[in-house]
C-alpha cells in the first residue's frame, strides 16, 4: 500500500522566516519556491512549508507516503478503521494527495504522483 515517504509538510504562519530557517539549516535552496508554498529535496523526501495549511484543518506537520494508486489505498486505510480528514485532491501536475487521521487521531496523509517515484520531483 505504502512505497515509502514521499514528504512531510510543515505549516508556516511567517513562510519567508521558515525558508530561511529550513535553507540554512537543510543547506540547500528550495526547488520549488512560490508564496503558497515552498519546497525542499532533502535526499530524495520533500520537506514542505504551507502558509495555507492551518487554515486548510493541518495544524501540525503531516507526514505523506506514496501510493500508486491512492483511491485503492484510501479505502482499504477506510475499511481499516482509518477516519477521513480531507477528500482526495489534485494539487498539479498529476499529483493527488488525501489526508486521513489512524484510528488515535494522529494526521498522516497519501501521495499519488503521476507517475509514482519515489523522490520528490
Amino acid at each position: 500500500m505504502f512505497n515509502g515517504i514521499a514528504s512531510v509538510i510543515f505549516p508556516t504562519s511567517n513562510l519567508e522566516v521558515d525558508k530561511t530557517f529550513w535553507q540554512a539549516t537543510l543547506g540547500v535552496a528550495p526547488y520549488f519556491d512560490e508564496p503558497f508554498y515552498v519546497g525542499f529535496n532533502v535526499n530524495g523526501c520533500e520537506l514542505g512549508l504551507d502558509p495555507n495549511a492551518a487554515d486548510e484543518g493541518l495544524p501540525y506537520p503531516v507526514t505523506y507516503w506514496t501510493t500508486t494508486d491512492i483511491h485503492a489505498s484510501h479505502a482499504a486505510l477506510l475499511a481499516a478503521g482509518a477516519i477521513a480528514h480531507r477528500d482526495i485532491t489534485s494539487v498539479g501536475d498529476g499529483v493527488l494527495v488525501v489526508t486521513m487521521k489512524d484510528i488515535s487521531g494522529n494526521l498522516f496523509g497519501l501521495l499519488q504522483r503521476r507517475q509514482d517515484t519515489s523522490s520528490p520531483q
